[in-house]
């Protein structure tokens, strides 16, 4: 895949973001770093039920990506590589936590490269201190009232106390 040195590189960091995590804003960072701009893009997962709208989704993570001027927010519903390239990008950015992430992710990544030769997927790592982390075990924590403080920005933290008292009061 050649580029032009004058042609930015738009990569897109997709996920369901139900919620967004440290673990999910420690890939973002990375990647500003190292891509012109970074797109993440909030997936409306039909298998998945999740917590928050995304509408929701996609606000708290303004909010906390807020500070990194070449991160955009967006939201799709449809196949990804369509998705990549109605945004003119050609990368796929995933945080991988364990040797199960990857099996998924390699999956996927096969499968993509199937639909667009001229998609490359991009694996990080996760940082140690978020490698057992996940939106599921978030929720989890959160609806059973522990604390969040260190696994979820304080907005996030704060919308999850919310829905969670909310769904107490049906």
């Amino acid at each position: 895949m050649k580029r032009l040195s004058h042609e930015p590189t738009i990569a897109v960091c997709p996920g369901s973001f139900d919620p967004v995590t440290y673990g999910h804003l420690d890939i973002i960072h990375r990647a500003s770093e190292i891509f012109d701009k970074v797109i993440v893009a909030v997936l409306n997962n039909a298998s998945k039920s999740p917590l928050f709208t995304i509408q929701q989704r996609m606000e708290l993570l303004v909010r906390v990506t807020g500070d990194i001027p070449n991160v955009e927010v967006d939201g799709f519903e449809d196949l990804l590589v369509n998705y990549i390239r109605k945004k003119n990008a050609h990368v796929i950015v995933k945080g991988l936590r364990a040797v199960s992430d990857f099996e998924y992710e390699m999956q996927m990544a096969s499968v993509n490269r199937k639909l667009s030769d001229k998609i490359e997927t991009f694996f990080m790592m996760s940082s140690t201190q978020y490698s057992y982390l996940s939106s599921s075990v978030v929720k989890q924590v959160a609806m059973f009232g522990g604390s969040v403080e260190d696994l979820v920005p304080e907005i996030v933290e704060k919308a999850l106390q919310e829905k969670f008292a909310e769904r107490l009061k049906k």
